[in-house]
This record gives C-alpha cells, sequence and structure tokens, in this order.
C-alpha cells in the first residue's frame, strides 16, 4: 500500500484497512507486553505485522499514539502531561498527584480499574511500566536531572510511588485511603513525590 502524500491526508481518524490496523496492534500489544515500549522499535513492530514501516506512521502517528491504542486506555493522559510540562520544578510533585487523581475520578474509572486490573493479573508488567515511565513521566527526567544522572532514578521513584497509590487507593481499596477526598491524598502525598524529584536521595 502506497502512503497517501501530505496534502491527502485528513485530519481526524486515518482511512485503511481494517486487517491492516488490526494486525498492527496486535503484534503492537504483543511486543509491548513483552519488551515494553522504550525497547520496542516501529520496526519490529512492523516486521511481526508483516507490513511497511511507513504504514505506522499511517495509521497511528508516533509510537505514542500506537502505544495508547494498543492498550485500549478510555482517556488521553495528555492533559496531566501538559500540566507537568507547564508546572514549576519545585511544584511537579503536587500537580502530577492532583491530575492523576482527577483522571482516575473521572468516568473514565471503571475503564482504567479494567485495564489495570487486567494487565496486573496477566503479569503484563512492561505495559504498565511503560505507560508510567515513557508516557506518563519521560518528559520530567531531564528536568530534575540533578545531580547529573539521577533523572531517570527519580523517575522511577516517583513511579513506586505512583503505581503504590493507585494499586492501594483504587484497586485494594484499602481504607481510609481509598475514601480520602483527593485534596487531603495531594497533602499527604505530594511531599514525598516531590522529595524524589528535587531532594537528595542518596
Amino acid at each position: 500500500m502506497t502512503e497517501p502524500s501530505a496534502a491527502g491526508r485528513r485530519t481526524g481518524r486515518r482511512p485503511g484497512s481494517p486487517d491492516t490496523r488490526d494486525r498492527i496492534l496486535t503484534s503492537a500489544r504483543e511486543l509491548f507486553a513483552r519488551d515494553g515500549m522504550d525497547k520496542t522499535s516501529m520496526r519490529a513492530i512492523a516486521a511481526a505485522a508483516g507490513v511497511d514501516p511507513a504504514l505506522i506512521h499511517h495509521y497511528f502517528g508516533s509510537k505514542r499514539e500506537l502505544f495508547l491504542a494498543a492498550i485500549e486506555l478510555p482517556v488521553d493522559p495528555q492533559a496531566v502531561i501538559s500540566a507537568l510540562a507547564a508546572a514549576p520544578v519545585d511544584e511537579l510533585g503536587a500537580v502530577l498527584i492532583r491530575n492523576l487523581l482527577q483522571l482516575w475520578d473521572s468516568e473514565a474509572r471503571d475503564a482504567l480499574l479494567a485495564i489495570f486490573r487486567s494487565n496486573v493479573a496477566a503479569g503484563d508488567t512492561a505495559v504498565i511500566r511503560s505507560f508510567i515511565l515513557d508516557v506518563m513521566l519521560k518528559d520530567i527526567a531531564p528536568r530534575v536531572d540533578s545531580p547529573q544522572g539521577s533523572g531517570q532514578t527519580r523517575i522511577t521513584l516517583v513511579a513506586s510511588q505512583v503505581s503504590g497509590l493507585l494499586l492501594t487507593r483504587y484497586l485494594m481499596k484499602f481504607e481510609p485511603l481509598a475514601s480520602m477526598a483527593a485534596d487531603e491524598v495531594v497533602v499527604a502525598v505530594a511531599p514525598t513525590v516531590q522529595r524524589y524529584l528535587t531532594g537528595r536521595i542518596d
């Protein structure tokens, strides 16, 4: 299949063969689950699906968009990512927790829980790890890389806090955490997240 020219493209959902698109998604799910987003290349997905790599860009745009489509996330996390990008470094902890809670307390909660629960049950930890580290937190690492080389360690520590919070508040429903108001959770958790981001971790 020949990729259409830029002038001939339309905005919105990209047209094309449903069979080809489904093969790409199936291959992407398998590779993302096995290797995670960061270690999975577009070429590897294309090879597994038996298509030209250009078709993946045609249907999905970027690897991030393909990943989100593959895990069938019911919401776009861009609101959280944009809020983090706009936040001062010394407010990242509070902004992250506040926006994550807003996302999980929205109408998408049941769908998010279903995805989280199914991946935990299936042992697909690479998918959860990639979503938190490679989608949600990746752009933060360079901003908190002080001392140099600590950025990845910092966001990994943040990921441990975030995944634990989501697990205990929404999936396991530990009380009183499960019933706490979002503002209370931000006050309790954000300082620890902020310390991971900008405090001493040695």
